[in-house]
């Protein structure tokens, strides 16, 4: 059985008649004769029987059809999809931190429809912490990631494509918010919310406050940042934090940090030497040539 004998199948229940059939196929009717043949000797049933000078489904005929043409949509599906994902349309399955939700990854996603207006390219967008995210490139859930950089990911490529300095925020009403900035040493007195051991901005913090001279009071360690502004919006103590369209929005009052001063680096991450459609590339090479890095 081969996809050929199941066109040629399809097309002679259609027509009921195997010079009709045989024409629209472009083959000669001994052909067509020897396929259907062939296909009923491989399936050990009839699936046409005369009936006057025409022939026409047996039941088991009408049963295989319906099967045929439900495998045949499908296939069908899957070739067309497969071919516009070859001329750069399809889907790009796209993840990033719940930070870059707000004006990066909208930017980078605006900008790339526009410049490639005449191609059909949907996005797949999943929002999670770096390591998760990681984890579901190197699992193919995700084409390209936008998160920080981790180290010991040898499979991984980094690329810094957009940054954010760091803050610190306080409760409005906190001993700290009449300064509009400060050092990390100052704050070490204040119990402090922390990002997660799992957030790639974890080991960054932690550097600072290594070279601030100290650690503070920590009371909780929370994976996501806009979290963490509504857990100091409501008094549960001081942070840093990306410095976040969101914040502006929040009841918390916003600092600069003047010493250890620090940015932090978004990147694109991207499995090397592995194949990604033409979409994904093209989307690549889109943000890598459109990057926000000052």
């Amino acid at each position: 059985m081969n996809l050929y004998h199941l066109r040629y199948f399809v097309t002679l229940a259609h027509w009921e008649h195997y010079t009709k059939a045989a024409a629209e196929l472009s083959i000669t009717q001994p052909s067509l004769s020897h396929a259907i043949s062939s296909l009923e000797q491989e399936l050990g049933v009839n699936l046409f029987e005369k009936e006057g000078r025409n022939i026409v489904l047996t039941k088991y005929g009408r049963l295989f059809l319906a099967d045929v043409e439900k495998s045949m949509e499908i296939l069908e599906a899957g070739i067309k999809t497969l071919k516009s994902a070859g001329i750069g349309e399809g889907t790009i399955d796209l993840g990033f931190l719940r930070t870059l939700g707000t004006d990066v990854v909208p930017g980078f996603i605006s900008g790339y429809q526009k410049e490639y207006a005449d191609r059909n390219v949907n996005f797949n967008l999943n929002t999670g912490v770096t390591e998760d995210l990681l984890n579901g490139l190197k699992n193919k859930k995700y084409d390209l990631v936008l998160c920080s950089k981790m180290p010991k990911e040898p499979s991984i490529e980094f690329i810094p494509v957009a940054q954010q300095k760091l803050v610190l925020i306080v409760p409005i009403n906190h001993p700290l918010a009449i300064r509009n900035s400060i050092t990390l040493t100052e704050t070490l007195q204040y119990p402090q919310i922390i990002f997660s051991k799992r957030s790639g901005l974890r080991p960054i913090i932690d550097e600072l406050f290594e070279v601030a001279g100290g650690y503070p009071e920590v009371v909780y360690e929370i994976k996501e940042d806009q979290v963490i502004a509504g857990f100091v919006a409501k008094g549960f103590g001081i942070a840093v934090v990306p410095d976040m369209p969101i914040l502006e929005t929040m009841d918390v009052k916003k600092l600069e940090i003047n010493s250890p001063n620090w940015q932090r680096n978004f990147y694109l991450a991207f499995l090397k030497d592995k194949y990604i459609s033409p979409a994904a590339q093209t989307f690549k090479n889109y943000i890598i040539e459109h990057s926000l890095l000052e």
